[in-house]
């Protein structure tokens, strides 16, 4: 059974040959590629640290170092160029194809200096006190 998420059997029979070897290896038998790329896909799409990847993908050190070294020979690039969904009907790259990609800014905050609130300290010189703020006894209305 293939968890949420993880590769099926169908996109794991189109990448498969496109990985290395895994006999010849010093230092023992390799983790499947198939468990390293689920870790992999887990830990782009959680976003989180690679240290709290689950038990389940092995350790994490092994995934990354794998991602690492498929990034650097290029294994990496020919897995997403071949899984990339190619339609017909948008055309190709050379036709100009425009894609329109849509950011919700609701959770975008400003930093605490952006706020523009005068910072701590005596008040700017030539300033005046607004009447709330000014002591009842500098009304010159009650003498």
């Amino acid at each position: 059974m293939v968890g949420r998420g993880e590769l099926t059997d169908k996109a794991w029979a189109r990448i498969a040959p496109l990985l290395p070897a895994q006999s010849g290896q010093r230092g023992g038998r390799w983790r499947s590629h198939r468990q390293v790329i689920n870790a992999i896909l887990w830990k782009e799409r959680t976003g989180a640290p690679w240290r709290d990847l689950p038990e389940r993908y092995g350790p994490w050190k092994t995934a990354h170092e794998r991602l690492r070294k498929w990034t650097a020979d290029g294994t990496w690039d020919r897995i997403l160029e071949h899984v990339i969904v190619k339609d017909d009907s948008l055309g190709t790259l050379e036709d100009n194809v425009a894609f329109v990609v849509s950011i919700d800014s609701t959770s975008i905050r400003a930093h605490q200096h952006a706020a523009g609130a005068r910072k701590k300290g005596a008040a700017r010189t030539g300033s005046t006190t607004s009447p709330s703020t000014a002591n009842a006894s500098d009304d010159p209305a009650e003498d």
